[in-house]
């Protein structure tokens, strides 16, 4: 079958029966001169030898020719029937329902972790390996505090008032506990300890010294783990610190800072109690009540103070609170009093054989004066008078009446001491070997 045209070409055979011949016009048609004789195209002037554009030539049906005797038909394959499978085929299949079951196991993982909680997205890097306690360096803060927890204890005391509570720090294998004064002041002579293990046990006072604000008990325990002392002398404004202790009755309470300032003379006491004289170490490490009596520690875990006395902008009557200014008592002083209690029961005082105060001691700031200079005292020794003007101890230099008492108490009966001091007009020098009281 042809789509409208008999396919063989003008001029070669004859047109089928019934048909006209090819470029005439079917019957009926009239012929047009414009074309000789043939009916006019509708198209253009080549229409006629155009089987395609002729809209005038009729269709025809052609048969296929018989096929000859004897010959097989030419095979017929129908594209859409079912073969044998070829190899890829066999390993597309497996490969596809391995790639369903992996997108389908994964959505349903995804709804499992939504559904519990979990985010899609992963917050923070990957965690590393977290040192546990016994693998911090010895060094670190955490190492540090490990170390001396242990004989850092909460002292109790009972008294007519009330139960008084501070910190304390076994200073030997035996037993003997150093805290403050004003921890045991008001006591009756028992007391109790509570070590960072939960665990108590009975204590006695051994001694105190009110104006150092020194005081020891003793504990019947063995196996005890004393503290290592450092040395005071060698701090340095700015060396880190911890002090540890139990602040408002939170025990084993640990908190950082640093040396804040040197030898700052202070003076305290209760109302109608004694006045307590020492120069003091500054630390920014948060200090409350109840760290009384706790040690302030170095960088090396070893004790270099007692922690004693903070300052706070409170009314009178209200609960003072940390704000960054602490004060403790240099361990070397605190120490040398420590064996003095221990040794003979009360604490040898340090002086200078002068006093100081009255009319005409100010100095407007540059000095302190000597009311009094007593014969046969360290001073007197030294050359020095009455109405001299002391201005430095040690270098150190003094301000007001209270420096020279709190620094002379510092250092230990027998020490020698470089002092500079003004006499009308004149600069001198001299050097002093404190003594220690008659008391």
């Amino acid at each position: 079958m042809t789509d409208g045209w008999d396919w063989r070409q003008p001029g070669v055979g004859g047109a089928p029966a019934g048909q006209p011949a090819a470029g005439h016009p079917p019957a009926g048609v009239p012929a047009t001169p414009q074309d000789g004789g043939h009916a006019a195209s509708p198209w253009w002037s080549d229409a006629l030898a155009d089987p395609w554009r002729d809209p005038y030539a009729p269709t025809a049906v052609v048969l296929p020719a018989a096929p000859v005797a004897g010959s097989e038909p030419e095979p017929v394959t129908d594209p859409d029937a079912a073969g044998r499978p070829r190899l890829h085929q066999l390993l597309v299949i497996p490969l596809v329902t391995a790639l369903l079951a992996g997108a389908l196991g994964g959505a349903l993982g995804y709804a499992f972790a939504i559904r519990g909680g979990a985010g899609g997205a992963v917050l923070g890097a990957v965690p590393g390996t977290v040192p546990t306690l016994a693998q911090r360096p010895p060094e670190s803060l955490a190492g540090v505090a490990e170390r001396v927890l242990p004989s850092v204890v909460t002292v109790r005391v009972a008294g007519l008032g009330g139960t008084s509570e501070g910190s304390g720090f076994i200073a030997s294998a035996d037993g003997h506990v150093i805290t403050n004064d004003h921890v045991v002041a008001g006591g009756t002579g028992k007391a109790s300890v509570i070590f960072n293990d939960g665990s108590s046990a009975a204590a006695t006072v051994v001694g105190q010294d009110a104006e150092s604000d020194i005081a020891v008990i003793k504990v019947s325990r063995t196996g005890l783990r004393p503290v290592e002392f450092g040395d005071s002398d060698t701090l340095a404004v700015g060396d880190p610190v911890l002090a540890i202790g139990s602040p408002l009755s939170l025990a084993n309470t640990v908190t950082a800072g640093i040396v804040s300032a040197l030898d700052r003379t202070m003076h305290a006491g209760e109302p109608g109690g004694p006045t307590r004289y020492y120069a003091a170490i500054q630390t920014d490490a948060a200090v409350n009540h109840g760290n009384s009596g706790g040690p302030l520690v170095d960088s090396a875990g070893r004790v270099i103070g007692v922690n004693s006395t903070i300052k706070s902008l409170v009314a009178e009557g209200q609960e003072a609170g940390n704000i960054g200014l602490a004060f403790a008592i240099p361990i070397n002083q605190a120490k040398r009093i420590t064996q003095d209690i221990i040794g003979t029961g009360k604490a040898r005082r340090t002086v200078i054989g002068a006093q100081v105060g009255g009319p005409g001691s100010g100095t407007n700031g540059t000095g302190v004066r000597l009311a009094t200079v007593e014969p046969s005292g360290p001073a007197a020794g030294a050359g020095l008078r009455a109405g001299d003007v002391i201005l430095k101890l040690n270098g150190r230099p003094m301000t007001e009446p209270t420096d020279l008492i709190a620094l002379v108490r510092k250092y230990a009966p027998g020490s020698v001491v470089t002092v500079e001091y003004r006499r009308g007009s004149s600069r001198q020098n001299a050097s002093v070997t404190l003594a220690a009281d008659a008391k």
